[in-house]
């Protein structure tokens, strides 16, 4: 257990280094599980691949190597909203690469399936990295300790000890998260400028019924992960970071108008069955 004055140094490294190793040896024998399909909220526009186009496809994934998109083993999934506009909200799938104990690189899709859509990329740094960040750049970052302790933030398909292991890990841990596809803004193009992103601090923020939704597709029960992690003790918010909670919010405008939040779902009504969750329209 890390302790002494200089705990954020450790705080997101709670695993010894055995337990570690052991951890991921565990995980990497399991079947590939990552709970029900998730459908994207669009479909994209454009002629159907042509059997030259499958070929090529077929080559390059026998042929070509990527070490990058191997590196993506850790799929992490959660909500994010509008830095500006709390009320436009939506679910994320992250495929995530732990570069190393305090540095993780996201690439965020609108479902976890083979069409999803690329809709943003989140970094991830520990605790004694964002303190050290200047304060200007602080208020871009986000804290994770509520998505940990609230159950919004899952890992299907992998053991509760080992979520539970990784979710120690993530709880004192910064997001600094850009949306450049806007699919749940119905939006089958990625138009419109990056928006960044933030995530809920408190109970009562997220969509209860967008939250239920990803939980009834997905099989996971927020409530019941929320319970079982209470053992996890998040260390105090550093300063600077949800500068939204203290009125100081950063976004681009969007010169094109087409930031609008335009969900096809209003309010009461929810969305098509095993589709990327989201929240009604504002």
């Amino acid at each position: 257990m890390c302790s002494g004055p200089d705990r954020r140094l450790c705080g997101n490294d709670t695993l010894a280094k055995g337990a570690r190793v052991a951890l991921l040896a565990t995980i990497a024998a399991l079947p590939a599980c990552n709970g029900t399909h998730t459908r994207p909220p669009v479909s994209s526009p454009g002629l159907d691949k042509q059997a030259s186009t499958k070929v090529l496809e077929t080559g390059a994934a026998l042929l070509q190597s990527r070490p990058p998109l191997d590196a993506l083993n850790t799929y992490l999934d959660g909500f994010h909203f509008y830095n500006g506009t709390p009320e436009s909200q939506m679910e994320a799938h992250h495929y995530c690469s732990i570069l190393n104990e305090e540095v993780i690189q996201c690439v965020i899709y609108d479902g976890n399936v083979e069409n999803a859509h690329l809709m943003g990329v989140e970094y991830i740094i520990s605790a004694r990295l964002f303190e050290g960040l200047p304060t200007k750049e602080k208020a871009y970052w986000h804290s994770h300790s509520h998505e940990v302790t609230s159950g919004q933030l899952v890992a299907p398909g992998i053991p509760e000890p080992a979520e539970h292991a990784l979710m120690q890990k993530l709880v004192n841990t910064y997001g600094k998260t850009w949306h450049t596809w806007h699919t749940d803004k119905d939006k089958s193009l990625p138009v419109g400028v990056p928006q960044l992103m933030m995530g809920f601090t408190r109970d009562g923020q997220a969509d209860a019924t967008m939250v239920k939704a990803r939980d009834e597709r997905m099989s996971v029960d927020s409530a019941a992960e929320r319970q079982a992690r209470k053992d996890i003790t998040p260390q105090p918010v550093l300063p600077g970071a949800d500068a939204w909670m203290n009125g100081k919010v950063i976004q681009l405008p969007d010169p094109t108008g087409t930031a609008s939040h335009h969900p096809t779902t209003g309010p009461g009504q929810q969305a098509e069955q095993g589709v990327n969750s989201r929240s009604p329209a504002p």
